[in-house]
């Protein structure tokens, strides 16, 4: 059965619905942490909650990840509540790949604690159907009293609109589409964004081949060392624009980018020397708008995500700006619907809060349910 037809069965027997109290959406580090609260909280596996998980094994966007990005240079791995990383993987072995560590733990956990995590299950749309809300797979509908979406960005790369785009000769790619600087032995690569894989990457792609940094704004460095309190300072902002049902902002662009050891040496080989950002894609590279040109063999797209909340647009929870109004603890409860709850969404998008977000979202997403549900 081919997943259009899977979809069509689904369809059609909508009456055998699986009806669960709560459905969790995507098994990365903030789904994961909220499935390991509800099973503490006494919501029992499968009957009371599941998780539904697009991938094929464990490790959501981790296992996607370039794998030259080892324990050793990835921005940290946060433990998941409960069972600590270094108690499933040897963190002194540096260069591990991440895309090979990271869903090594994350498999260990689900078994640790038994979560009942269905994969591979795309959830294709969300809608209110009342008392319940309807989940629609590529395999199976569930109706569930309340959602916990825990769906990250990685699925949705962001580019930038520039005109002319269409009329590269060369290659773009994204980030998320990025495997080995080898590949571009012998071409220019342009690289364009200002966060932390952009540096990462370009770094990289420096010790193979030539390469131009191009951002809309200047770099703001940081030798500071990230501590837990920068951390904390740093998410409160982005809660802050959630709720005030602004488009969440990146921890990254509040804490500035981390002086690392290889980056002190990416910047006195000269490699991290900026231009300011392009106003056309030419044929064959890019424009200024002084009439500067640059040929340029690859456009490499570092410049970020979008939440990946495609299923949830029938449920109509973005206001005018296209933000989403957020309010709870920890700002995961969606303000139009308290049956909700965002997870890696705005504050938590970063593993320094998924944790506790999840926490946040199970007690009160559980608390609402108790209280609407019908008295005997």
């Amino acid at each position: 059965m081919t997943a259009d037809e899977a979809f069509d069965t689904a369809h059609a027997q909508a009456a055998d619905a699986t009806k669960v109290d709560i459905v969790v959406i995507g098994a990365g580090q903030a789904g994961l942490s909220a499935a390991y609260f509800l099973t503490r909280f006494g919501v029992a596996a499968e009957s009371g909650f599941v998780v539904l998980d697009r991938s094929f094994g464990p490790g959501g966007a981790w296992q996607d990840r370039w794998p030259s990005l080892t324990l050793s240079t990835v921005n940290g791995v946060h433990d998941l509540p409960g069972l600590a990383f270094s108690e499933v993987v040897d963190t002194a072995a540096g260069e591990v790949p991440a895309a090979t560590a990271v869903p090594e733990y994350y498999a260990a956990y689900e078994k640790e604690f038994g979560l009942p995590v269905h994969r591979p299950a795309t959830v294709r749309v969300v809608c209110d159907r009342g008392d319940r809300l309807r989940v629609e797979t590529d395999a199976e509908v569930y109706a569930a009293r309340g959602i916990i979406n825990a769906t990250g960005t990685w699925e949705r790369p962001f580019v930038p609109w520039f005109p002319g785009a269409a009329r590269f000769t060369g290659r773009q790619l994204h980030t998320r589409d990025y495997r080995t600087a080898d590949e571009f032995a012998g071409q220019h690569v342009l690289v364009v964004g200002g966060g932390i894989s952009a540096v990462q990457l370009l770094d990289e792609i420096s010790h193979v081949t030539t390469s131009t940094w191009v951002t809309r704004r200047e770099p703001r460095w940081s030798d500071e060392p990230f501590t837990s309190e920068r951390g904390h300072a740093a998410v409160a902002l982005v809660e802050d624009r959630v709720r005030r049902g602004l488009p969440p902002g990146s921890v990254v662009s509040v804490t500035g980018l981390p002086l690392t050891p290889a980056v002190r040496a990416a910047r006195e080989r000269g490699v991290l020397e900026r231009s300011p950002m392009f106003s056309e894609i030419t044929e064959t590279g890019v424009r200024w708008r002084d009439g500067t040109t640059l040929d340029v063999d690859v456009i490499l797209w570092c410049t970020g995500f979008r939440s990946s909340l495609d299923h949830l647009a029938p449920l109509a929870l973005r206001n005018a700006g296209g933000g989403i109004t957020m309010t709870g603890r920890l700002a995961t409860r969606v303000e139009k619907d308290p049956r909700i709850h965002l997870v890696g969404y705005g504050p938590s998008a970063s593993t320094i809060g998924a944790n506790r977000a999840g926490r946040a979202a199970a007690r009160e997403l559980l608390d609402h349910l108790a209280a609407e549900a019908p008295q005997q």
